[in-house]
């Protein structure tokens, strides 16, 4: 059964930074291309970055490309978002979501996510 545990989530000042993770298990974790997603208060899910199963490639939404930054570890079946430079336009629940195939790192392209965990960014 898959699972996917987020955790890291808490609160920041605007300007300061997070590091998500991910733990994954139940699946052949190495084999899957991962992403992040959120969901602001009163909106829709957002696709925010993904990475295909091997690393090779990684993707970012606008909106956070050149602070956000995803990795994983398939060695400890684990997923990271290093978010720098934090706005508060991004407090949201944010989650993990399994992708489709090895190279489903985009947009839409998931077919299990976790419980999220909630980022604040506050002054």
């Amino acid at each position: 059964q898959v699972q996917l545990v987020e955790s890291g989530g808490g609160l920041a000042q605007p300007g300061g930074s997070l590091r998500l993770s991910c733990a994954a298990s139940g699946f052949t974790f190495s084999t899957y291309a991962m992403s992040w997603a959120r969901q602001a208060p009163g909106k829709g899910l957002e696709w925010v970055s993904g990475i295909r199963s091997d690393g090779s490639d990684t993707f970012y939404a606008d909106s956070v490309k050149g602070r956000f930054t995803i990795s994983r570890d398939n060695a400890k079946n684990t997923l990271y978002l290093q978010m720098n430079s934090l706005k508060p336009e991004g407090t949201a629940l944010y989650y993990c979501a399994k992708g489709r195939s090895w190279g489903a790192a985009t947009s839409g392209r998931y077919d299990y996510w976790g419980q999220g965990t909630q980022v604040t960014v506050s002054s």
